[in-house]
């Protein structure tokens, strides 16, 4: 069983930064960040390999956030820079036992329980 800690949410100001981090227990899979707001699906922003050396982001949040992992820590992070209101969201990781990196909802086998972000005007 994985299990996935999420971490580093918070409020803060547009054009702040923060950032996310997933503790995972067990095996290291592929992960993915998602995000649900209120009234929406909830949808993929960024995921990262097993090996780390392929990653993949949508398109809302390419060149302001930057996934990343420590396979030694079992930890991956989401850095987010230049944020904005429309990110506002709960942000979940999630764990593929897939090896590369997916931006399918249906091939994350395990999740977090989420953390909020709240990005102020």
């Amino acid at each position: 069983q994985v299990q996935l800690v999420e971490s580093g949410g918070g409020l803060v100001q547009a054009g702040g930064s923060l950032r996310l981090s997933c503790a995972a227990s067990g095996r290291t899979f592929s992960i993915g960040w998602f995000r649900q707001a209120p009234g929406k699906e909830r949808e993929f922003v960024a995921g990262i390999s097993w090996s780390g050396g392929s990653t993949d982001y949508a398109d809302s949040v390419k060149g302001r956030f930057t996934i990343s992992r420590d396979n030694a820590k079992n930890t991956v992070y989401l850095q987010m820079l230049m944020l904005k209101p429309e990110d506002t969201a709960v942000y979940y990781c999630a764990a593929s036992r897939l090896p590369i990196v997916t931006n399918g909802r249906r091939l994350y086998d395990y999740w977090g329980q989420g953390t909020q972000v709240t990005v102020s005007s």
